[in-house]
């Protein structure tokens, strides 16, 4: 019979480790998890390893032990617990009790004492014992029925002991472990020992002698001198240091074994508290190990759902009936494959306010367009109300098929993104864990992994069924709890009259995509490979020998090993030869300029060129870039294959690829770009005098700027002063230093700082803004733009200055940079809404950090243009004019 086994974990060791072993990790209002968080990790994986089923946590209480009451000095020196780790103690003692997790710390004993009564009470239950932790001292209770899980490396890795590992490891029994510590003594623990005598020494004379007492009472027989005159002058001092590091096993304590038993804990009190650490992964992880099995078979019955299976024309109708008295659905569908303009839609989950749902397998039915056709008159309903989760994909979905889904009232994913915006995933899953507790299927389960792995069209029913199913009954839960959340944060015109129809916006531009010319690219692709075939010979020409020029480490031991090139910075493997290096070394060798041409052609050929070839549609001739709205912390836009907000016009090469992407035949690209928006919106907030006149007055305001800092006439005002002024105009707002200023205009930080203090004292409004904006951060914890969109920014609390100055530049920078995204936002709104009301063939199709790009038949340019002006001029009324620049040609390049 297989013996019942308890864990006990070492809390004070275990925390401890958590806590060096991982980075900084706080709650939106600043509270340290990262030892908490640490801990439960490892804590679910021996649960999960070793499945116990009794389980304890012991303590250390501050009150003094009978270790320091018998040696004043134990534990002396040791460094005092930092306030960040300090902080988490109660918080893991809370979780710990509302999982149902007994603890034990008891007054005048350490915790290893406790662990050490609580193993050798079980070795009397004939129980296996677990210790966990990361104290040494614990090898002393190793036993054949007692192991010691010890934490080697931070917390991820667990190294067992038993008896035989110990004897193994030190040459000596885990009782004869303390002696070695009588004998050398311990630093962390301010153990005295016998100075001089070290481990190899102490295993030598515990293996002859057997203990420290015998030793001490056979000094005689010690044949070296200096030796024995240690041992003889630290007789007392090696008995008392072993008594000290002897852990006792006999603490008089009443022991339940019952109260360690493992218990289920109540899941609504564990979400809750793990919400109120924002321990997003460990709930997804707990409610995972307390899966129910056969979900698919329960879910219906557990959630009092009824599915009704839709698999005739007839019931097609009856559905439609029940639709149009309930007046409000819920909609999730799923694809064949991620193709934007030929997708199929396999199946199709609706759910009504009744609690009713369907299930639309359009693999039952021979004529799948006839089902979708019924449908169309349903979907593209005003009168109707529709709820998702990422309806942007819903959207797309449809686009094939001619239905253009009209009404949706809501979207869990934007809800739940714009009440916590630094989430990396804002699934159905992760937020069916996080707000209910629940395991939900997620949609790489559907297909599978590895050798395992079927076609999207080959799932089965019921697993689908059950998927869908789950999907839209969460969506709807979801949608009354995320839309008073948004109420509360004073969110609801960001919300609905920004992000919700930008939706539509983004699924539009998608489906449309960007023609791009495949032969200009097959060109520029010869062009490219050779460029970097030249440059490659020109630099082992000037290296003297062929080596792998992508290779930090071959490439810093030609330059700073063969080459002398002084070397900037050094890292654990070697040289660095970052790019801030090689701009450093610049004019030191000819092979410099060389490199960084051949790194960024390389990218662009790689990234751009093999890149943008790669994904071009086959039916379309054009790329559909997918847009994120839930990626950015500020709010701005981020898109995906490909990334064309990061091709570097800075380039020339950059630049030129922009030729790539032109018009369809008989229409132009208009490019509209909000003029130095950020800095406008600085003016407006700030309500820096200087700065407002500057704009009111329609200045150069690099101009203005270099006027004010060098103190000189605006007409005396050269292309240098101009350049160093923009540098500081852009660099303020991000918090930048005179180091930072220094090194992007290549001065010295004497005259960078001079810079930045007459910005400062001639834009004091700015200094106020930037002053007060910290401050906010402070007292809130957040940042608002001016549409209330929130930042949190734990971060202006940490002890750690490099943290804490990067919160302090975020709380600057996040107002400006995230109004400038929101007014954006209100602008593609506001051009795509006009351009479909006024039934425009011209269409909004990209979007890339301040400009937008719309592909406008000849006919309506000049129509198109006025309308794309005034829509981004007029997004928003602040206290200066948005002032747009807007061109078009037949390329994006021509545009610029």
């Amino acid at each position: 019979m297989e013996k019942e086994r308890i864990v006990i974990i070492d809390g004070n060791s275990l925390i401890n480790r958590a806590f060096y072993a991982l980075p900084p990790l706080t709650t939106k209002e600043g509270q340290h998890t990262n030892a908490i968080y640490g801990f439960m990790t490892m804590l679910f994986k021996v649960i999960e390893e070793y499945k116990p089923q009794y389980i304890g946590v012991a303590f250390d209480k501050k009150a003094p032990t009978f270790r320091h009451k018998e040696y004043g000095d134990y534990k002396a020196g040791r460094k005092k617990m930092p306030q960040e780790l300090a902080e988490q103690m109660e918080p893991l003692k809370e979780i710990l009790d509302v999982l149902s997790i007994y603890r034990i710390e008891i007054e005048g004993f350490e915790a290893d004492d406790l662990i050490g009564t609580l193993a050798k009470y079980c070795e009397g239950k004939d129980f296996e014992s677990l210790i966990v932790t990361g104290d040494k001292d614990a090898l002393q209770l190793a036993s054949p029925n007692t192991k010691v899980l010890f934490t080697k490396k931070g917390i991820s890795n667990l190294e067992i002991y038993d008896d035989k590992k110990v004897m193994e490891d030190f040459q000596v029994t885990p009782l004869q472990f303390i002696d070695l510590k009588g004998l050398m003594g311990d630093k962390s623990d301010n153990i005295p020992g016998v100075p001089g005598i070290g481990e190899k020494t102490a295993v030598k004379l515990i293996k002859e002698f057997g203990s420290v007492e015998n030793l001490v009472q056979n000094t005689e027989k010690i044949s070296a001198a200096k030796l024995r005159e240690k041992i003889e002058t630290n007789k007392q001092q090696a008995i008392l240091s072993k008594r000290l590091a002897t852990i006792v096993t006999n603490v008089p304590v009443d022991i339940h074994v019952d109260h360690l038993k493992v218990e289920a804990f109540e899941k609504e009190k564990v979400l809750k508290i793990f919400n109120k650490y924002e321990f997003n992964s460990l709930i997804n992880k707990l409610v995972e190990t307390h899966r129910e099995e056969n979900t698919e078979k329960n879910y219906e019955k557990e959630n009092g759902m009824a599915i009704v299976d839709i698999k005739d024309l007839k019931a097609l109708n009856q559905m439609l009936q029940d639709i149009e008295v309930s007046k409000k659905i819920i909609l999730k569908s799923i694809t064949e494959e991620k193709n934007i303009v030929n997708n199929k839609i396999i199946a199709i989950g609706i759910g009504i306010i009744e609690g009713k749902q369907y299930y639309i397998d359009l693999r039952d039915f021979e004529n799948k367009d006839k089902v979708l056709q019924q449908l169309k008159p349903l979907l593209e309903d005003e009168t109707i109300e529709k709820i998702s989760h990422d309806v942007k994909k819903e959207l797309l979905h449809f686009y094939p098929y001619d239905i253009q889904i009209k009404n949706f009232i809501f979207d869990t994913m934007i809800g739940e993104y714009l009440i916590d915006p630094s989430k990396s995933s804002y699934s159905i899953k992760e937020l069916g864990a996080q707000y209910f507790g629940e395991s939900l299927l997620e949609e790489e389960e559907l297909v599978g992994k590895g050798k395992s792995q079927i076609d999207r069209a080959d799932i089965p029913r019921e697993k689908l069924k059950t998927y869908l199913g789950q999907q839209v009954e969460v969506s709807y839960r979801l949608k009354d709890l995320l839309e008073k959340k948004i109420i509360e944060l004073e969110l609801t015109a960001l919300y609905y009259e920004v992000e919700l129809p930008l939706t539509e916006v983004l699924a539009s531009m998608e489906f449309r995509g960007i023609k791009v010319d495949k032969h200009m690219l097959e060109d520029l692709k010869i062009e490219f490979k050779n460029r970097v075939d030249h440059l490659t010979t020109e630099i082992y020409d000037l290296a003297g020998e062929v080596f792998n020029i992508n290779s930090p480490k071959q490439l810093g031991e030609i330059l700073f090993d063969k080459l002398q090139l002084p070397p900037i910075k050094k890292t654990k493997t070697g040289y660095s030869t970052n790019v801030e290096v090689l701009e450093k070394l610049h004019d030191k060798h000819d092979i410099i300029p060389k490199i960084l041409e051949y790194r960024q052609v390389t990218k662009l050929k790689t990234t751009y060129i093999d890149g943008l070839l790669n994904i071009i549609n086959p039916i379309t001739g054009r790329i559909h870039s997918s847009f994120h709205q839930t990626v950015t912390t500020t709010g701005r836009i981020s898109s995906t294959e490909p990334n064309l907000q990061n091709i570097p016009i800075k380039l020339e090469m950059g630049r030129g690829l922009r030729k790539v992407f032109r018009a369809e035949e008989g229409h132009k690209l208009i490019d509209a770009d909000y003029s130095q928006i950020e800095l406008r919106v600085l003016a407006h907030i700030s309500e820096d005098k200087n700065l407002l006149e500057s704009f009111l007055q329609d200045q150069d305001v690099h101009t203005r700027t270099a006027s004010e800092i060098f103190n000189v006439p605006i007409e005396e005002v050269t292309s240098s002063m101009r350049s160093s002024a923009k540098a500081v105009n852009f660099g303020i707002v991000y918090g930048i230093s005179d180091f930072g200023l220094a090194e992007n205009l290549n001065i010295s930080r004497y005259h960078a700082k001079k810079y930045i203090d007459s910005y400062l004292e001639k834009y004091a409004s700015v200094q106020k803004y930037m002053e007060d904006a910290v401050r906010t951060a402070k007292e809130r914890g957040y940042v608002l733009t001016l549409l209330n969109r929130r930042r949190y920014l734990p971060e202006v609390h940490s002890r750690n200055f490099n943290l804490r100055s990067f919160g302090e530049r975020v709380a600057m920078n996040t107002p400006i940079q995230g109004s400038a995204a929101d007014i954006i936002k209100i602008a593609m709104v506001k051009v795509y809404k006009r351009l479909k009301e006024g039934n425009f063939k011209s269409k909004l199709i990209l979007q890339v950090h301040d400009e937008l790009i719309v592909e406008a038949m000849d006919s309506e340019l000049e129509k198109v243009s006025s309308i794309v002006k005034e829509s981004m001029e007029e997004a928003m009324t602040i206290k200066v004019p948005l002032k747009v620049d807007l061109a078009y040609g037949e390329t994006w390049y021509d545009t610029k």
